[in-house]
């Protein structure tokens, strides 16, 4: 009785935690460079010197599914995905490096290449500036010119170099602001190898038909534990009515 009892307990609890990561895969099916995340769980029998009869349900592991998204064409001189694998780099208001795959530039008003999301996009020797009234592009390799807006149009002056990284996937862990870091903290090394694509983006990498599926699992799921903890119950009650009569 304690067996299923406790299992069911935690399993009904990491059930529902894996019905708030599947919805969060959802809500972010259209989050460009979105990585998805999936929970596995098993179950482990509780160590102690009384009798080993309960079990619980941990959560074995939440990994990141690292499979590159669609690519969608936008035309604009400010957008890139990365090509295959690979990371863009950018800095973070205590001067740490993140790593992102959402490749949708702005300019801010101070003049700094940043993310949709307002971190500075590292280069060579840091944030890129860009100069006022000048159109920008980006090559394959990263390098950002910019071409005079008005004027003379012909020459291209290179500005910076996005910085381009491709860390080991396992070294990588997620912050809670969606972006990705070393597990050591340190910053990776700039890879040569990374190419970019401008004027496409890398959309997020979640199947929305597979996590729909998915929610609805979960959610029978979830009910089949409730339902042994009822069926737990009933039975708990009939033993005692059974233990009242034979006294």
């Amino acid at each position: 009785m304690d067996r299923l009892i406790y299992t069911a307990m935690t399993g009904a609890k990491h059930v529902f935690m894996q019905q708030a990561g599947t919805a969060n895969n959802l809500a972010n099916a259209s989050t460009v460079g979105f990585k998805s995340q999936e929970h596995r769980f098993r179950a482990v029998p509780v160590q102690s010197q009384a009798m080993p009869t309960r079990a619980f349900v941990v959560d074995a592991s939440v990994s990141d599914v690292f499979d590159e998204g669609p690519q969608l064409f936008t035309g604009r001189n400010l957008d890139v995905s990365v090509k295959g694998q690979g990371w863009i780099a950018v800095q973070m208001p205590d001067g740490t490096e993140a790593y992102t795959r959402a490749g949708s530039f702005d300019v801010d008003v101070n003049g700094i290449l940043t993310t949709k999301s307002g971190h500075a996009v590292l280069g060579d020797g840091g944030p890129i500036t860009i100069p006022p009234d000048t159109n920008v592009e980006i090559a394959p390799e990263g390098t950002v010119s910019v071409v005079n807006a008005t004027g003379a149009r012909n020459n291209a002056n290179a500005v910076g170099r996005i910085k381009l990284v491709n860390p080991p996937e396992g070294d990588l862990v997620r912050g809670g602001d969606g972006l990705f870091r070393l597990k050591s903290g340190e910053p990776a090394p700039l890879d040569e190898r990374v190419r970019l694509t401008s004027g496409t983006l890398e959309g997020s990498n979640v199947n929305v038909t597979d996590a729909m599926v998915n929610l609805i699992s979960l959610a029978r799921q979830f009910e089949m534990q409730v339902k042994l903890l009822q069926t737990a119950d009933t039975n708990a009650q009939r033993a005692d009515q059974l233990l009242s009569l034979n006294s």
